[in-house]
């Protein structure tokens, strides 16, 4: 039975380390340390096999926990109580731990305040730019370059996204230009590959 507890916990670890890329950045924001938001989006392309690995691993464990047990006829004494962790509970907790570790880039704005937003400007000191990022994986990344970008004075509307890989900001040219905001992302972790004026 102790195999088995090793095999739920190959399933934990690959579970967390499929959503390290979407992790991180909710922990930056709680930290105040956003230049730690992108440093497991290199993990991102693994995601789909590390969620694989994890499913089977979970489902070999629960096979190996489920499947009747073999009886054999000796007279010995099998009353021994089984620990905690070799119990069902322990890995019904580790399933539904998996579940949770599993689907958080689906839930993960749920941990951003959504009450961000940008000042309103004038028409005349208005200005477009759309920034190309590269790193961003899911919409924590969003949110993460939301909120660095609206901490710079003069910025308008943020739309940012992460399938398309950029930014798309208003700003009061005035107030602020292209390479503050540019910094400002690059501070997140993430990458400005190129700037276009709309």
């Amino acid at each position: 039975m102790k195999s088995n507890n090793k095999i739920a916990g190959v399933g934990l670890l690959t579970a967390i380390a499929a959503s390290l890329c979407c992790i991180t950045p909710v922990i930056a924001l709680v930290a105040g340390t956003s230049g730690m938001a992108s440093t497991f989006s290199w993990m991102e392309p693994a995601r789909p096999y590390l969620i694989g690995f994890t499913i089977l691993t979970l489902g070999f464990a629960w096979y190996q926990k489920l499947k009747p047990k073999k009886e054999v006829n000796c007279n010995c004494d099998t009353d021994e109580k089984k620990s905690f962790m070799q119990s069902k509970l322990f890995l019904v907790i580790i399933t539904v731990f998996t579940a949770v570790m599993l689907t958080f880039p689906y839930y993960s704005h749920v941990f951003y305040d959504n009450e961000v937003s940008g000042t309103s400007i004038s028409a005349e000191h208005a200005q477009k730019y759309e920034f190309t990022i590269d790193g961003m994986t899911c919409e924590s990344c969003e949110e993460h370059v939301i909120r660095e970008i609206l901490q710079l004075e003069g910025i308008g509307t943020v739309n940012v996204s992460y399938n398309k890989g950029n930014a798309v900001v208003e700003f009061d040219k005035n107030k602020t230009n292209e390479d503050e905001i540019t910094k400002a992302i690059n501070a997140t972790g993430y990458t400005v590959t190129n700037t276009k004026n709309l």
